[in-house]
């Protein structure tokens, strides 16, 4: 199967389109004239063919200048085709194919996330605790009936005894 490339920014500049078939390291160019002898030049060299399609095999990537002409027209053409040999083509099913199973994962995963995460939040205690960070209890507050109290006033000798006002 061929990769078909068609040129149609230049087909607008000059009116013409030339149809440009790339297949490996084999290159067919299709000249958009259709009566008369055609006569192909690339770069400088006139091949012997008088066909509207111009074969070029073991083609070496590098750019190259084509025209091809009747006796009264000429059309032109900058050819900067890469090529390589060890290249796979692929159909347009295996393409459509490889990206909506892609898609298909992708989306597959995005759900996967969300449902697990959905889950995560939902669940809380029912005390005023937080849960993931501890907190710093303070120290419990000792016993009232045997805690001390004192009252001092401007300094520590005023000081007496709260609960019993002994001195």
């Amino acid at each position: 199967m061929s990769l078909e490339l068609s040129l149609p920014l230049l087909g607008l500049l000059l009116g013409v389109e030339f149809l440009v078939e790339i297949s490996g390291t084999t290159v067919t160019i299709t000249c958009p004239l259709t009566e008369g002898s055609i006569a192909w030049e690339i770069t400088g060299i006139q091949p012997e063919s008088k066909e509207r399609k111009y074969v070029i095999e073991n083609h070496d990537s590098s750019p190259t200048n084509v025209s091809c002409s009747t006796d009264d027209k000429k059309h032109e053409m900058y050819l900067n085709a890469r090529v390589c040999t060890n290249c796979e083509e692929l159909d347009a099913l295996a393409v459509t194919g490889i990206i909506v199973a892609d898609l298909l994962i992708t989306f597959g995963v995005l759900i996967l996330v969300y449902y697990c995460g959905k889950n995560r939040k939902g669940k809380g205690s029912t005390g005023s605790r937080l849960q993931g960070q501890k907190m710093q209890r303070p120290p419990p507050v000792p016993n009232p009936d045997y805690e001390v109290w004192r009252f001092c006033i401007f300094s520590t000798s005023l000081c007496w005894l709260g609960r019993d006002s002994q001195s």
